[in-house]
C-alpha cells in the first residue's frame, strides 16, 4: 500500500454531524479534499447548503441534511437521505455538541439534561444507527467521536460537559471491543482548546489568553489544521488496526504539570 495512498478516503461515504461551524465544518471541507462523498448533517440547514455548495464548487460531492442527534426519527431520516444518495455511510465523524460553563450550584435539571442528551446521547445514537446499518449490509467502517480532554481530566464549572465527554471516552472503547468482530472501528479524538464559535469570546479576552499561556505547555491554542492527520488516520485505511484508540491533540495540556 502507498503510504500516502493509504489515508485516502475514495469511494467512501462520510457524515459529519454538527457540520454548520467548526471542527464539523472544517474536517467535512478535509474529508471531501481526501476524495469522500460527504453528508453535512446539522439542526442549521441554511449553513449546511452554503458549505455543501461551497464543496461542490471545489469538485466534490456533498449533500446537507437535517440532523438533530437528539432525536431518534431525525438520525434515522439523516441516514436514510444519505443511503439514498451516497450509499451506505462508511465513516460517521460524531462532532455535534454543546458547551456552556456554569457552577454545579446553578446548573438546572434542564441544562444538565440538554447537555448529556447532546453531548452523549447524541453520540451513542448516531453510533448505533450507523453500526446497524454497517453490520446489516456486512460492510466495515468508522465511527470517529469528538470527545475532549476534558473527558479525561477535568476543568471548573464545567461538571456536566465533563460527565458527557468522560461518557464519550468510555463509550468508544465499548463500542470498539463489541464492534471489532464486524470490522466497525470506533476512536476517540479529545481536543484541547481550539477557538470556535463556541468559545471564541473567551479566547478573545485576557483572561482566556492567560489561560492558554499558563496552563497550555505550546502555549497557544490549536489550530484546526491540526487535527486534520488524526482525522484522516482513524477514517482511513492507515489507521485500519487502529480502535479503541483516544487520540489527545492538545499541545501538551494533559501532561501539564499539576
Amino acid at each position: 500500500m502507498d503510504v500516502l495512498n493509504g489515508f485516502s478516503l475514495v469511494g467512501k461515504t462520510v457524515l459529519v454531524t454538527g457540520a454548520s461551524s467548526g471542527i464539523g465544518a472544517h474536517l467535512a471541507r478535509v474529508a471531501s479534499q481526501a476524495g469522500a462523498r460527504v453528508v453535512l448533517g446539522a439542526r442549521r440547514v441554511e449553513r449546511l447548503q452554503q458549505l455543501a455548495q461551497e464543496i461542490r464548487q471545489a469538485g466534490g460531492d456533498a449533500l446537507a441534511v437535517a440532523l438533530d442527534v437528539t432525536d431518534r426519527d431525525s438520525v434515522e431520516a439523516a441516514f436514510d437521505e444519505a443511503e439514498a444518495v451516497f450509499g451506505v455511510v462508511d465513516v460517521v465523524l460524531n462532532n455535534a455538541g454543546i458547551g456552556n460553563g456554569q457552577s454545579v450550584l446553578d446548573i438546572s435539571e434542564a441544562d444538565w439534561r440538554a447537555m448529556l442528551s447532546t453531548n452523549l446521547d447524541g453520540v451513542w445514537r448516531v453510533a448505533q444507527c450507523a453500526a446497524q446499518r454497517l453490520s446489516k449490509a456486512k460492510r466495515p467502517g468508522s465511527i470517529i467521536n469528538i470527545a475532549s480532554i476534558l473527558g479525561l481530566r477535568v476543568g471548573v464549572g464545567l461538571s456536566h460537559y465533563c460527565a458527557a465527554k468522560a461518557g464519550v471516552v468510555q463509550l468508544s472503547k465499548s463500542l470498539a471491543m463489541e464492534l471489532a468482530r464486524y470490522q466497525i472501528r470506533v476512536n476517540a479524538i479529545a481536543p484541547g482548546y481550539f477557538k470556535t464559535e463556541m468559545n471564541d469570546a473567551y479566547f478573545d479576552s485576557e483572561k482566556g489568553l492567560e489561560y492558554i499561556r499558563d496552563m497550555v505547555p505550546m502555549r497557544r491554542l490549536g489550530n484546526l489544521q491540526e487535527l486534520e492527520g488524526p482525522f484522516l488516520l482513524l477514517a482511513s485505511e492507515a489507521g485500519a488496526f487502529m480502535t479503541g484508540a483516544v487520540l489527545a491533540v492538545d499541545g501538551g495540556h494533559l501532561v501539564g504539570s499539576l
